[in-house]
């Protein structure tokens, strides 16, 4: 189970609150990508938190309204067209800062998932390989950020009916390529990703 250890560590250097930072939604092919970013009350135990990965939908959508009544939560997105125009690392990493820098109050330093950090921070920042499954206050961000998009994409399903977005939301599964081939793509395809791009040359 994740623990805290890494964020203690930082919140006594950088003298105040950490945020946790994580994103989903990179793999898709279809949808935006999205952030989240949060700062857990300094003793909060929160049963069963886990990577988002390892819960159940039911379980997530528990555990995310436990922490948007008790932490401070920001989420933020990069666009269908900001992925396309930038591509998906610097779109997510864009997703990250915006996270970041809606967070109230403002923390004092952060760990962010996976082995690149945000440009421009000005703050005390850590990448954590694997940290959702290390540290709570980033599986906290896992979560938070992960049924915020299958919610969206659940959203999506009814504008854009017939791909299945509630089901899969947006990766590349069988039945998703082939709702693609028969439909074509719709406005919240991603162009830059090879199955969209080659259906449309």
């Amino acid at each position: 189970m994740p623990g805290r250890s890494r964020e203690t560590e930082l919140a006594r250097l950088a003298r105040g609150p950490v945020a946790g930072v994580d994103e989903v939604g990179r793999g898709p092919l279809a949808g935006p990508v999205v952030a989240a970013a949060v700062i857990l009350p300094p003793g909060l135990v929160l049963p069963g938190l886990d990577d988002s990965k390892r819960l159940t939908a039911r379980r997530r959508t528990e555990l995310a309204q436990a922490i948007h009544e008790r932490a401070a939560v920001s989420i933020a997105l990069a666009s269908v067209a900001e992925i396309d125009s930038l591509n998906i690392l610097q779109a997510t990493l864009l997703a990250m800062r915006r996270a970041i820098a809606g967070l109230d109050p403002a923390p004092a330093g952060v760990l962010i998932d996976g082995n690149r950090l945000p440009e421009g921070l000005v703050l005390p920042a850590r990448a954590v390989i694997g940290g959702d499954g290390l540290e709570t206050v980033i599986a906290a961000a896992s979560i938070i950020a992960k049924v915020y998009r299958d919610r969206l994409m659940a959203d999506l399903d009814t504008q854009y009916p017939g791909y299945g977005f509630g089901q899969h939301a947006g990766y590349g599964t069988a039945a998703h390529l082939d709702a693609l081939r028969r439909l074509g793509p719709s406005p919240v395809h991603r162009r830059s990703f090879r199955p969209v791009r080659d259906m449309i040359a």
